[in-house]
């Protein structure tokens, strides 16, 4: 309750700092104008401070904006909204992120380094950022997105593609029906528009929404809406994939999967009660392989009985058969609230120094392939949760530091991003990386520009005969199209910004591309894992309806 008090505290005090009054908004008015002649942002907010004391936020800039567009007093300036937005980096990825987080529920897992709080999912914390939103909603689906839709939009960032991240421990140990309502109800809220302003809403088509018949009903009105879903992540356990779970993620419109492998060393995994052991994780990649899923792998180093130079070799096991797309480093914390701390009082463990971690990871980092994404490399856990090793929560900056000082790279998809950046597509040259994986032959075709720098890929994955079985008829003898991602600013459907890379038809090339090299691989069909609001994209591409897949004769 404290946690939820101090946030609402928080949230009334960020509330007040941003309430635009007569005088504020005139000022903001003023600022925005000296901005739209060219002085710098900061700049512009520093030589104008508040009477009461402090500046004008970039949010109450943002406000004044749509302001001034809906009255008429300024034409829609893209270029100006891009220049006050907040946190750009948060939607530069291509598609802006929204996390929610499930009830408190039990979890199958008897980590011992896994915190308990009776107020939260297992292994969260009442006062982690994400999880103290979803506690202020008392973990209501629809009121979770719906705030965190308005607040990026009252920030300057588009909100038309979204991808859905559900958190909370083992989705797969929850209810299906309470899966399906929670996940209804996600969609409800993207297919009603956050209403940032009349202008706003008006140019998103946006109106109120309210509950669907069913989960089927939500996914159609999704496929047409202001804010459509172009990925849905739940987080799971390995000994937790089926067949038959494959098939129950796919009807909820799933697309990645998080696992916690944790570590490839059955020692380490039986020492801290992990419950399952290698080979289940290497069994659940190879089955969200063939059946054409993201794959996320959580890894975690410093866990009961681990070392330094265990964890090097532990790391590089990953790269042999599990070849994750997507990687999250979370370094084991020592908290009070885990059984661990039972542990480490009797002096069975010792956690790790933040130097020892940072020059861990900055070992470990340039060895990772450049088809994998580095999501994150420490959990966003108050340092006052921490007993004792690391605390610091920029470790990622601390890390970077490190690479620079010792002239290494890291070459993983995060790093090589363009982000930003102009895209020259007559510059730009086609790579197609080529790695055994999960017993497919995995194709990671992107688009790079001469200073090696990433404009968009595509994961196209080639099963073999001894590929596992998913059970889905549509995906026989099918090649699969497991993720197609064009970078740079997110921007409105329709819209337009020079060189940006999403906007210069690289998607259509890649799945050309692709079509090509499943062709003369001997496959006669295609089949795309489509999240709900990328399905017109690939009906206009010429795929057709499947029951779970969208596929094409190729």
């Amino acid at each position: 309750m404290t946690a939820a008090m101090s946030l609402t505290e928080r949230q009334k005090r960020w509330r007040q700092s941003n309430l635009l009054t007569p005088t504020k908004m005139a000022l903001a008015h003023h600022v925005l104008n000296e901005i739209r002649t060219g002085r710098e942002v900061m700049d512009a907010l520093r030589h104008h401070p508040l009477e009461a004391g402090g500046y004008l936020t970039k949010a109450a800039l943002v406000t004044a904006y749509h302001q001034m567009v809906e009255t008429g007093r300024i034409a829609p300036e893209p270029a100006l909204l891009e220049r006050i937005r907040m946190k750009p980096v948060r939607t530069l990825s291509g598609v802006t992120t929204v996390t929610v987080l499930t009830k408190p529920y039990p979890c199958p897992g008897k980590c011992i380094f896994c915190p308990t709080d009776v107020r939260m999912p297992k292994s969260y914390l009442p006062d982690e950022p994400g999880a103290m939103r979803a506690l202020e909603h008392d973990f209501d689906p629809y009121t979770q997105v719906e705030a965190r839709l308005r607040a990026l939009a009252n920030l300057g960032h588009p909100t038309d593609k979204v991808e859905l991240l559900i958190l909370g421990g083992t989705w797969s140990s929850y209810k299906r029906d309470y899966q399906e309502w929670f996940v209804r109800r996600c969609f409800e809220a993207m297919n009603a528009a956050p209403l940032v302003s009349p202008h706003f809403a008006e140019q998103n088509g946006g109106t109120e929404g309210g509950e669907v018949a069913n989960l089927i009903e939500a996914h159609s009105i999704n496929e047409t809406s202001p804010h459509r879903n172009v990925g849905l992540v739940i987080e799971t356990r390995p000994d937790e994939i089926t067949p038959d779970e494959i098939r129950w993620l796919r009807r909820l419109g799933v697309t990645k999967v998080q696992m916690g492998a944790q570590s490839f060393d059955d020692h380490i995994l039986t020492i801290n009660k992990r419950g399952h052991d290698v080979e289940c994780t290497r069994q659940a990649t190879a089955l969200l392989r063939a059946a054409g899923f993201k794959i996320v792998l959580h890894w975690m180093p410093n866990l009961l009985g681990a070392t330094p130079q265990s964890d090097r070799e532990d790391f590089a096991r990953m790269w042999r058969d599990f070849c994750p797309d997507e990687i999250k480093i979370y370094p084991n914390q020592l908290l009070a609230n885990a059984e661990l701390y039972e542990y480490w009082q009797r002096g069975e463990f010792k956690p790790y120094t933040t130097q020892e971690l940072v020059e861990l990871i900055a070992d470990l980092k340039p060895t990772i392939p450049r088809y994998c994404r580095v999501n994150r490399v420490i959990r966003d856990i108050p340092s006052t949760n921490v007993v004792e090793g690391n605390r610091r929560t920029s470790l990622r900056q601390d890390v970077h530091a490190e690479m620079k000082r010792r002239g290494a790279r890291c070459e993983c998809v995060r790093c090589r991003e363009v982000r930003g950046g102009v895209v020259d597509s007559g510059t730009l040259r086609l790579e197609d990386l080529v790695y055994a994986a999960g017993r497919a032959e995995e194709h990671f075709l992107s688009f790079v520009t001469p200073d090696d720098r990433l404009a968009g890929f595509v994961r196209l994955s080639l099963p073999s005969r001894d590929s596992p079985d998913t059970g889905l008829a549509e995906l026989k003898h099918a090649a699969l199209i497991r993720e197609l991602h064009v970078y740079g600013q997110s921007l409105a459907v329709g819209a337009e910004k020079t060189g940006a890379a999403q906007h210069v038809g690289l998607g259509t090339r890649l799945l050309e591309r692709a079509e090509i090299t499943a062709r003369e691989r001997g496959f006669s069909r295609l089949a795309v894992i489509s999240a709900v609001g990328t399905r017109q994209y690939y009906l206009e591409r010429g795929f057709e309806r499947g029951e779970y897949y969208l596929c094409k004769k190729i």
